[in-house]
């Protein structure tokens, strides 16, 4: 029962931290600021100026949870394997779908350009090898609660779940960085130790995928952790925002993560609150850091009112995907 109750807090700090950070993606720090009144402190509207979701009601998750459940799917149909071609295609139909609802909140950049050369017919080993943004990133947790990291095969499972989006270096570490960190939490260990050992489990692999010239994202997760001991809040999220970055990158944004999930390891909604309004891509690490966070702390690290109004707004049943994901996991 603990290890469902993690793989729950994981798949709820994954979408709390999304519709957090909801409102606020694609912003500037000050932009957020003048928007909503300073930083974000709980679920609120997104207002018109909102680029992506203008006026989305507060509690919406975006992309980031509906892909992770996507991902989800396609494992407890698999059996623990994820067909990337069914991926590609279940991807595909999702956007889809959300042009016809007249949704702006649509594939990530990797993504769409990865998956139009499927559509085109192309060899899915051939795409995604510009991918390096943190599309693989933002679905890959319950890859983390279905297989154990450090196991035998449990960098298959990640390259499964980003070769054919984001099949490069970057790519496929920062999925890798977010699927171990989830799985050490649902195994027990506290959320710093999952951190670290997320970070020397990758260290340890030999990544798969194209090689990118853009900064190495295990290297600049360390940098961005060692941020995380900066004594004032303030001069932390600046450091972090202005050296590391807050874009789509993975090596921005995964790290970013890392580092707000480290500094607030012991309140993890601070993690989730700064990750929205910290500015560039909040959603997404909102939602990284959530999952990291939840798996490691449990469902009960964020604040019931606000779990309970995303899964209201958003329509999200977690418990049995969590459940299912675990019976995988054994």
């Amino acid at each position: 029962m603990e290890t469902l109750s993690r793989a729950i807090g994981a798949l709820t700090g994954l979408s709390l931290g999304d519709a957090l950070g909801m409102p606020t993606q694609s912003m500037s720090a000050e932009r957020i600021a003048e928007e909503y009144g300073g930083g974000i402190t709980g679920l609120v509207d997104a207002t018109a100026a909102q680029p992506i979701a203008p006026n989305m009601k507060a509690g919406s998750v975006t992309d980031d949870t509906e892909q992770a459940l996507l991902v989800a799917r396609l494992i407890i149909e698999g059996e623990g394997h994820i067909d990337p071609m069914r991926l590609a295609h279940d991807l595909l139909d999702w956007e889809d779908d959300m042009r016809a609802r007249g949704s702006l909140d649509l594939l990530g950049p990797s993504t769409k350009l990865a998956l139009e050369q499927v559509r085109a017919g192309a060899d899915i080993s051939t795409t995604g090898r510009t991918g390096t943004t943190n599309g693989a990133a933002m679905r890959v947790t319950p890859v983390g609660i279905a297989h154990r990291a450090g196991e035998a095969g449990f960098a298959d499972y990640v390259w499964e779940s980003c070769r054919v989006t984001h099949n490069t270096v970057n790519g496929f570490q920062g999925a890798a960085l977010v699927a171990a960190a989830v799985s050490h939490g649902i195994d027990g260990s506290a959320p710093r130790e999952a951190l670290d050992k997320a970070i020397d489990d990758v260290a340890a692999l030999d990544a798969p995928g194209a090689w990118s010239a853009k900064a190495n994202v295990l290297a600049r997760t360390r940098i961005a952790m060692s941020l995380a001991d900066e004594p004032d809040d303030a001069v932390f999220l600046r450091r972090l925002r202005e050296e590391n970055g807050t874009s789509v990158e993975s090596n921005e944004s995964v790290a970013a993560a890392f580092a707000l999930a480290r500094r607030y390891a012991d309140e993890p909604v601070k993690a989730l609150y700064a990750a929205a309004s910290i500015g560039g891509d909040t959603d997404t690490m909102a939602a990284m850091a959530g999952g990291m966070l939840g798996a490691a702390c449990g469902p009960d690290a964020f604040p019931a009112d606000q779990v309970a109004k995303v899964r209201d707004v958003s329509h999200l049943d977690l418990e049995p995907i969590a459940s299912r994901l675990v019976a995988l996991r054994g």
